[in-house]
């Protein structure tokens, strides 16, 4: 179950342009706007998110029905610098570090199931193009609190559809994501 989310989640991060780093346990990493700079990263991460999203809700649907058991996944965003580099000797990775990784994880473990939480950072980055509700803020240890907010949906001039996830042409001749999804 876990590997077809994942399988899933590739595809999304794939076809918006953003960069699958890890798995961790039951976490999934990706980046957007790393190693090549994007002004538009946050919105493609955004947008790689309802994908992500659309997977476990279909794979839920599917296994309520079989009366299965399912995940419930919680998204989280945030937009920053961070160090990125190689590491290890043997088995060689990529990763990534400093206070925006950090941030972005305590955005998911504050989130709600089903949903993408997304921090102000992210939100001023985005607003233009989705619709967010606001949900109070998340005290950080040796920082101000930090604001957060759901992602909502795409808004109407910008969405494809009425469940506002799907962006249409007007959106991608906003941003430099191409159509192909080759990122």
């Amino acid at each position: 179950m876990l590997n077809r989310d994942f399988a899933g989640f590739d595809g999304a991060v794939a076809r918006h342009g953003v960069e699958k780093l890890k798995t961790v346990g039951d976490a999934y990493l990706a980046i957007a706007g790393v190693p090549a700079l994007d002004r538009m990263h946050a919105l493609h991460a955004c947008l790689a998110a309802f994908d992500m999203l659309a997977v476990v809700e279909a794979q839920r649907r599917e296994r309520e029905r079989l009366r299965l058991p399912f995940f419930e996944v919680r998204f989280g965003l945030h937009t920053g610098p961070v160090i990125a580099g190689v590491v290890g000797r043997r088995r060689f990775t990529y990763d990534v570090w400093g206070d925006a990784v950090n941030v972005a994880a305590l955005m998911q473990a504050n989130g709600e199931p089903g949903r993408i939480n997304v921090s102000e950072a992210v939100h001023h980055h985005v607003k233009p193009y989705f619709e967010t509700a606001a949900r109070g803020t998340i005290e950080v240890k040796n920082k101000a609190p930090i604001p957060m907010y759901f992602l909502e949906r795409l808004k109407p001039e910008y969405s494809a559809d009425k469940s506002g996830r799907t962006p249409n042409e007007r959106l991608y001749a906003a941003s430099n994501l191409p159509r192909d999804g080759g990122g």
